[in-house]
């Protein structure tokens, strides 16, 4: 099973000649953060060219996901195109994110908290201060807002949680 709390970072590591604008996309966010951390003098030059990266490989994949959001490590994005991420919202180690999924607010403010390993399929909507736990499975086109347990599946618009084997094996 992927660990929800230590990132996978070989997840994120380009192949010698890949084309994945995902992970491209990824690298110059890394290195954006990277260079942000160090002396401001030193790294200019390297930061704006990070920006710059960042901009075309936005571009490119389609993507809105801002230089100073927080993503955990592993982070896969197999299909970037336009996926939005809120600055504010935190992403957890080892997360699996489609294609046209949101991460966004709503009018009463909060940002979503995703925990580690999370699987958000193709469209998920998931707004608002909600917290979704480790392990939870978002199905595709689901509008998230309210918190999802860790481990559970939500689906729908609104979403709700399946139950789990466990609980339709105790009601059998």
């Amino acid at each position: 099973m992927i660990d929800s709390q230590e990132p996978d970072w070989a997840r994120e590591r380009l192949q010698s000649g890949e084309w994945n604008p995902g992970k491209r996309l990824l690298s110059c966010i890394r290195d954006y953060q990277r260079y942000q951390q160090e002396r401001p003098m030193l790294h200019r030059m390297r930061r704006a060219w990070a920006v710059v990266r960042h901009r075309f490989w936005s571009v490119v994949s389609g993507a809105d996901i801002p230089l100073n959001c927080q993503l955990g490590g592993g982070l896969l994005l197999p299909h970037p195109n336009g996926v939005v991420i809120h600055p504010d919202a935190r992403v957890g180690p080892n997360c699996l994110i489609f294609q046209q999924v949101t991460l966004g607010t709503l009018a009463s403010g909060g940002t979503p908290e995703v925990g580690g390993h999370v699987d958000i399929g193709a469209g998920a909507k998931l707004l608002g201060g909600i917290l979704i736990g480790d392990h939870a499975k978002i199905g595709a086109n689901s509008v998230v807002l309210a918190d999802v347990p860790a481990g559970a599946v939500a689906v729908g618009a609104p979403a709700r949680c399946l139950p789990t084997s466990r609980e339709v094996a105790s009601h059998a």
